[in-house]
């Protein structure tokens, strides 16, 4: 195809950006935010607080609250102690990683794949650059009989690494671990599965055996829907797992373990159900923990971040209006915006041999997150349908191969799946774009040798890094 005949197609083809995992402008809660900001800066006696350095562990009023909503939520004992504030999930794990883990003691990360791909990074910014090691996913999670041979394997190979000393010198607050465990076991970016809970169980069980610590990103748990009906306050029981750190508090100490810092910590955010644009989250796990995480210095150097917003978010967890705004307006959105895909995906997809998950857990009638996996044909490499897409079609896709564990690429790779976000485009571009694929995957087959050229000649290999 000429280059004039792409560009006349991009000029008459509206972009979609099937890869960009954000809220949709209507789904933020923007008045909800005004409103608590103006609350909050109305009188000086709280604004004072609100504005100055914080404590380590966050605003207390926001710990309080999350503690009664998550504790509610979560069916465990609401408690404060378990709870700081942070700033956001990805800012977490790199606090996560200064405070519990050292290059010198920390043998390896261990990341269930396909991942979400900007994580791997923040591993290697920590000295873990080579170390990060992919666990495949099966359909109940992680595939934990693969997991236990590999770290098994792992230690006997590893007998120099039992010897080094600790690069980091910590007081009794804190802990290293030998391992790290990284997941997304609810409506996993970016396949969109949930792990069992006898794989939640298994895998706590796991840690505590080679001292490990599970950092899970608990950040879609409040964004599951029914496949069928309404959206209502009554969760299925696939929507109501227990979080992995609860299961493993409940265990009680570990023999690696006698302090009582635990081996998980959950990873929440508000960026899914307020806006990333808070740069605001919670951590919980045991109080030991908590109180480690909150002493890491760059917290200490001026208090928990996100003052200002946690004071905001604050004032909506308490009055229920951010409760109310998920139940009344977030989930039922979400709810239609996935039924849109995947009735476009049954239409203009299943019949060229495309596949995808109908439910986020085996056995389960509920969905759930911001993402579609879809599985296609082995006639053409995903990378290469992403680079055409975005040449020809003006559609940027998130190709499989994105989300293989860096360093690690040959233990699990997704040549043929391509993920999409519904969360993003506007409703009726969730559909256009999925009919353009299904157009743009008949008009790869009926010329397919020009395209496994082009393919074969590196021609759109440029293309595919761009997206």
């Amino acid at each position: 195809m000429s280059s004039t005949t792409t560009s006349n197609m991009l000029v008459s083809r509206k972009p979609i950006n099937f890869l960009r995992g954000w809220p949709a402008p209507e789904l933020l809660p923007a008045q909800l935010l005004s409103s608590a900001c103006q609350r909050v800066l109305s009188n000086q006696a709280e604004y004072t607080e609100y504005l100055e350095y914080g404590a380590d562990e966050g605003l207390t009023r926001l710990r309080s609250g999350l503690a009664k909503w998550l504790g509610a939520h979560y069916k465990v004992k609401p408690d404060l102690e378990r709870i700081c504030i942070t700033g956001g999930a990805s800012q977490n794990l790199a606090c996560i990683l200064q405070s519990f883990s050292d290059v010198n003691f920390t043998r390896a990360v261990w990341i269930v794949a396909p991942c979400y791909h900007l994580a791997s990074p923040i591993f290697e910014d920590a000295g873990f650059a080579g170390r990060l090691k992919a666990v495949p996913e099966d359909e109940e999670g992680i595939d934990l009989a693969v997991f236990e041979e590999k770290l098994k394997r792992f230690e006997e190979e590893d007998q120099q690494g039992h010897q080094e000393k600790p690069f980091k010198c910590f007081g009794t607050d804190r802990k290293l671990y030998r391992h790290l465990i990284y997941c997304v076991p609810t409506c996993s970016n970016p396949s969109g599965k949930t792990m069992s809970l006898r794989r939640r169980e298994a895998l706590v069980k796991l840690a505590r055996k080679y001292d490990a610590l599970i950092i899970s990103d608990d950040v879609y748990d409040f964004l599951q829907w029914p496949l069928q009906g309404p959206v209502s306050a009554e969760r299925l029981p696939s929507m109501s797992m227990p979080r992995i750190c609860d299961i493993d508090l409940a265990m009680g100490n570990s023999e690696n373990d006698p302090l009582g810092f635990g081996h998980a910590v959950s990873n929440g955010s508000f960026s899914k159900i307020s806006g990333p644009g808070v740069r605001t989250g919670w951590a919980e796990a045991s109080p030991a923990f908590i109180t480690g995480l909150a002493h890491t210095a760059a917290t200490r150097s001026g208090g928990a971040p996100s003052q200002l917003c946690a004071s905001m978010l604050a004032e909506l967890v308490e009055t229920g209006k951010l409760q109310e705004y998920i139940e009344e307006t977030l989930r039922p959105a979400m709810q239609r915006r996935h039924r849109l895909l995947i009735d476009a995906v049954r239409t203009h997809l299943a019949p060229l041999g495309v596949s995808t998950r109908a439910s986020s857990m085996e056995g389960s009638e509920s969905f759930g997150g911001y993402f579609v996996w879809l599985d296609f044909p082995k006639e053409f490499s995903a990378d290469l349908i992403a680079s055409v897409a975005k040449e020809e079609d003006n559609l940027i896709l998130g190709y499989g191969n994105m989300f293989v564990v860096k360093g690690d690429e040959s233990g699990a790779r997704f040549n043929h799946s391509i993920r999409l976000c519904f969360a993003w485009e506007a409703e009726e571009d969730l559909v256009d774009g999925v009919k353009r694929l299904g157009l743009l995957i008949s008009r790869m087959r009926k010329n397919k040798e020009h395209y496994l050229k082009l393919a074969e000649a590196g021609a759109l290999a440029d293309m595919s890094k761009d997206v």
